[in-house]
């Protein structure tokens, strides 16, 4: 049995739980769990890079159209292609890191506004 790690998304704080079996954003759509934006799954959009803040994965092969070398030297890499071999923090850096951020943005300013 695969060993599963825990990725936390550090722009809203959510947690998941990901196989080494699978990558980051496979693990996070088979809970049903939002947070790296979701594009074409395969490396050819770069729609789901993050930035790996802490901790340790393995990867396969990226296009340099969207991951350059000093990207993938700093943990800047597409979710579809990173699997976890250890628990994971990560930043939302992809091409639609505004729509969450924006997401959380308006939750805080909800949650303030209570009474």
């Amino acid at each position: 049995m695969a060993t599963a790690h825990t990725i936390t998304i550090a722009d809203d704080g959510q947690t998941y739980r990901c196989s080494e079996q699978r990558s980051l954003l496979e693990g996070m759509e088979q809970l049903g769990r939002k947070g790296i934006p979701v594009g074409c799954r395969n490396g050819g959009c770069g729609v789901c890079k993050v930035e790996i803040l802490s901790g340790c994965y393995s990867s396969r092969v990226m296009s340099r159209e969207h991951v350059s070398e000093e990207d993938e030297a700093l943990g800047r890499v597409l979710a579809c292609r990173v699997k976890p071999t250890s628990d994971i923090r990560l930043a939302v850096i992809g091409k639609m890191k505004r729509s969450v951020c924006r997401t959380v943005e308006s939750a805080d300013a909800n949650s303030s506004h209570s009474t």
